[in-house]
C-alpha cells in the first residue's frame, strides 16, 4: 500500500491541538480519560497492534485515535512548532502501519511507538540544524499535569505567577539538548517510569539519572529569577 494510501486511513481527526478534545467535537468529554487509560493499558494496546499486523485498518484508525494525542503533543514540545508537530505525527503512525507485518510484541507498545517517535523528532531537530524555536505559548495552558487552579482558589496574582513560572519552564525545556529535552518531557508530561524512558533512548538507568540531573540543573539557572519571585516554588 502507498504511502497515500496510508495516510488516507488515518482519521480526519489525526490533527487536532496537541492532546487536547475539541470542545466541538461529538466525542465523548472522558475521551482524554480514555487515552491516558490506553496509554497505561498495553495489553489492549497490543491487542490492537496484532490485528493491525493482519491488515486490520479499523485496528489501526483506534491505535491513532488513542495515541495521536500524546504522540503530538510530545512533538510539539519537542520542535515546539505545531505544523511540524503534525507532520511528525502523520509520520510516526504510517511508520507503525508498514512496520505491521514485522510487529512482535517484545516490549511495551508505548515504548515501540515512542522509538518511532523519538528517531523523527531527533532527525528533524538535527535537519534544523539545531535550531530551537520558543513553544507556542497557549498550547500548554491546558496540559494535563498542571493542576494548579483548584487547589485553595488562588488570587489573580498567584495565578499569573504560576502561568509565567510554567510558560518560562516550557521556554527552558526547550533550549535543553535534543536529548535531555525528550528525557523531561516523557518523565514530566507522560509520566513515563525511568525504566521504559531508558528503553526509548537507549540508556543505561544510572545514565538516564545523570541526564536529567543535569537537566535540572539548566532548568534551575533558566528559571532562578521566577523561583526567586515565587516563594516556595521548587525547579
Amino acid at each position: 500500500m502507498s504511502t497515500a494510501s496510508v495516510a488516507g486511513l488515518l482519521p480526519a481527526h489525526l490533527m487536532p491541538d496537541p492532546e487536547w478534545t475539541d470542545p466541538s467535537s461529538s466525542e465523548p468529554a472522558s475521551s482524554g480519560e480514555a487515552e491516558l487509560s490506553a496509554f497505561a493499558n498495553d495489553e489492549e494496546n497490543v491487542r490492537l497492534m496484532l490485528r493491525v499486523k493482519e491488515g486490520d485498518a479499523r485496528a489501526f484508525e483506534k491505535l491513532v485515535e488513542l495515541h495521536q494525542g500524546t504522540v503530538i503533543g510530545t512533538a510539539c514540545r519537542m520542535l515546539g512548532n505545531l505544523d511540524d508537530a503534525h507532520d511528525i505525527a502523520q509520520q510516526v503512525f504510517i511508520r507503525v502501519w508498514k512496520s505491521a507485518p514485522r510487529y512482535e510484541p517484545t516490549a511495551k507498545f508505548t515504548t515501540w511507538l515512542f522509538t518511532i517517535l523519538r528517531n523523527l523528532v531527533f532527525n528533524e531537530t538535527r535537519r534544523r540544524g539545531r535550531r530551537h524555536e520558543v513553544p507556542l505559548e497557549n498550547e500548554n495552558d491546558d496540559d494535563p499535569p498542571r493542576q494548579h487552579a483548584d487547589h485553595t482558589a488562588p488570587a489573580p496574582d498567584q495565578i499569573t505567577q504560576q502561568v509565567e513560572l510554567e510558560d518560562a519552564l516550557d521556554r527552558a525545556i526547550a533550549a535543553l539538548p535534543e536529548k535531555q529535552r525528550m528525557a523531561v518531557i516523557l518523565r514530566r508530561h507522560e509520566e513515563m517510569p525511568y525504566e521504559q524512558i531508558c528503553e526509548i533512548l537507549r540508556m543505561s538507568l544510572p545514565a538516564l539519572k545523570s541526564l536529567l540531573f543535569r537537566a535540572r540543573n539548566e532548568l534551575r539557572k533558566h528559571l532562578a529569577s521566577h523561583l526567586d519571585d515565587s516563594p516556595g516554588s521548587d525547579a
